[in-house]
């Protein structure tokens, strides 16, 4: 057949030679190729521990300094401080809530700033300062003020939150945002009271931050 000829073939059938012929040319680069010729094929390194990525489930050793006392632990580096402090350390005061940092439950002051537990890394809070409920009343059994205060004032319920409401409640007041009710409603609405108990511990934050402050 002529260059004529072969150019008034149809559409289709010019188009099926062509996938014919770029199928047989694709075969025979595939078995020219070292991954083709599988008898010539360099065989698998074995793994060896050097190229294995380390697994984050292996407990690594951590030291937490929770309320001015070391505590020696090994912890999976994904477990978060909340869980540390409760299933590790045994302080349980700090509850779990939401465990999404909506609700303000698991707050403890690390190095005095408010932090969300449920959101911080344990392995992260190395060489830091952290507090917790626990931590507050002196040796001799005297409470913070923010912790008299909210007794006095019955700025509880339930009690669910209150230990993230009180550490949130000291960190506030330190960072200068205590100075009015409306200051306290802005900068404490990030800790939830399903109780409802807010013109409560409004006035137990108001009144423990004169203490704090003389």
């Amino acid at each position: 057949m002529n260059e004529e000829q072969d150019n008034n073939q149809p559409v289709s059938r010019q188009r099926r030679r062509f996938l014919v012929g770029s199928a047989q040319g694709g075969a025979a680069a595939l078995f020219l190729s070292p991954l083709g010729n599988l008898g010539a094929a360099a065989p698998l390194k074995p793994a060896t521990s050097e190229d294995t990525a380390p697994d984050s489930r292996t407990p690594l050793p951590v030291t937490l300094e929770v309320n001015g006392k070391p505590h020696f632990v090994r912890l999976d580096t994904r477990m978060t401080l909340l869980d540390a402090l409760r299933e590790e350390i045994g302080l349980t005061g700090t509850k779990k809530g939401c465990d999404h940092g909506q609700c303000g439950a698991c707050t403890v002051l690390v190095d005095g700033r408010r932090e969300l537990s449920c959101l911080t890394l344990a392995v992260t809070a190395q060489g830091h300062e952290i507090q917790t409920i626990e931590g507050l009343a002196n040796a001799d059994g005297a409470l913070h003020p923010m912790q008299q205060a909210f007794i006095e004032h019955d700025a509880f319920q339930c009690g669910y939150c209150t230990p993230g409401q009180i550490l949130s409640a000291i960190g506030c007041v330190r960072e200068g945002h205590a100075d009015t009710p409306e200051s306290i409603r802005e900068f404490m609405s990030g800790n939830l009271c399903r109780c409802a108990a807010y013109p409560n511990i409004v006035a137990a934050v108001t009144q423990a931050r004169q203490a704090m402050e003389e």
